[in-house]
């Protein structure tokens, strides 16, 4: 979900809303039960998609492939198809690459599409290390693999962190850079709609884990339904599917490190912007978030991303909540057609 660049120690006053909520996590739990989809086949039987040979798979008519790839301490994986330049797209929490899947197959028509999952999210194995320049480059390191040089890069909520951070690092290499709903450690903005209880609490050592663990369903449905516009653009399917990776061992762990990671993400930020960042970037941000109170005018992403970068674009998508890629698939794939090939961007999210 959305990251405010906070200090690590700050904001004990939700202590009281985050009380509420662990009682209601351990008083229901026993009401819910689920089916776990937990693996790739299930999940292309479930949405309808037939499995090819191996471990490819068809979504709308177009072919993709489950890979993996060894990068540095981690097994990296990722799913790719379709042909033409490449486009990265890369996954926010607490979400894996699944959330794209509405969005990849028209892109696979024009673009090579790659979607991994985060080192330690999803199907990709931990790594020792969480901050977002850590991060960016096992990206980076699993593009040179792919033989790629230059990308279109596109980062929601997490992976835009990741974004920036690899477009900092690599700016020659990121021909046009899309962040969507997220904020960027380090940058001074001001607080635009709401003040989340989240990133606080997930910074506080191994308390989260123990309180959450046999009740990831209801714990991260919460962020579901609290942090989209429309209330059935998250399907019961899709949560199962990623309540199967984060509850898996050492899941929700790794969710947490990369907000524990906000710290040395804002150090790190903070030297970067001494250059500004001189590819076009869209900075997106949905136009309505139920957690932080509702209607958003000004995106924190555009506004930190007007502060880190001299051609900054910044669109608030209409009838749309933090889910952006699932709630308004049709317009994101408009809007990233457009800017990757310099036309204006459309106009409405309907």
């Amino acid at each position: 979900m959305v990251r405010k660049d906070k200090p690590s120690f700050y904001a004990s006053h939700h202590v009281t809303a985050i009380t509420f909520l662990i009682v209601g996590i351990i008083t229901t739990s026993t009401l819910f039960a689920f089916p776990l989809m937990l693996n790739q086949n299930h999940i292309a039987i479930a949405q309808g998609q037939p499995l090819l040979n191996g471990n490819s798979f068809e979504m709308d008519n177009m072919i993709f492939s489950h890979r993996t790839a060894s990068v540095n301490d981690v097994q990296l994986h990722y799913v790719i198809g379709g042909h033409g330049n490449p486009v990265v797209l890369l996954h926010g929490w607490p979400e894996t690459w699944y959330e794209w899947r509405h969005v990849m197959p028209t892109l696979a028509k024009n673009y090579t599409v790659i979607v991994p999952d985060l080192p330690g999210l999803g199907d990709s194995s931990k790594p020792t290390s969480y901050d977002t320049k850590t991060v960016a480059a096992y990206i980076h390191q699993l593009v040179t693999q792919l033989g790629f040089k230059t990308i279109f890069l596109v980062g929601h909520d997490v992976g835009a962190g990741v974004a920036y951070s690899y477009g900092a690092a690599n700016p020659a290499e990121v021909k046009r850079l899309v962040v969507m709903d997220s904020a960027i450690p380090g940058v001074i903005s001001p607080q635009l709609g709401g003040n989340p209880w989240w990133p606080s609490f997930f910074q506080v050592p191994d308390i989260p884990e123990a309180l959450v663990q046999g009740h990831e369903l209801i714990f991260l449905s919460w962020f579901y339904h609290n942090g989209e516009y429309n209330p059935t653009a998250i399907t019961q399917e899709a949560i199962n599917e990623y309540v199967s990776h984060y509850s898996a061992p050492g899941g929700m762990r790794a969710g947490f490190e990369y907000y524990r990671a906000i710290p040395q993400d804002a150090i790190q930020n903070i030297n970067y912007s001494k250059t500004k960042l001189t590819m076009p970037v869209l900075a997106v941000g949905g136009g309505y978030f139920p957690a932080l109170g509702g209607n958003i005018t000004m995106p924190t992403i555009i506004s930190n991303m007007k502060t880190l970068a001299q051609n900054v674009t910044g669109i608030v998508v209409p009838n749309s909540g933090h889910f952006i890629p699932e709630e308004q698939p049709d317009f994101v794939v408009k809007l990233l057609n457009n800017f990757f090939s310099d036309k204006p961007a459309p106009k409405s999210g309907k």
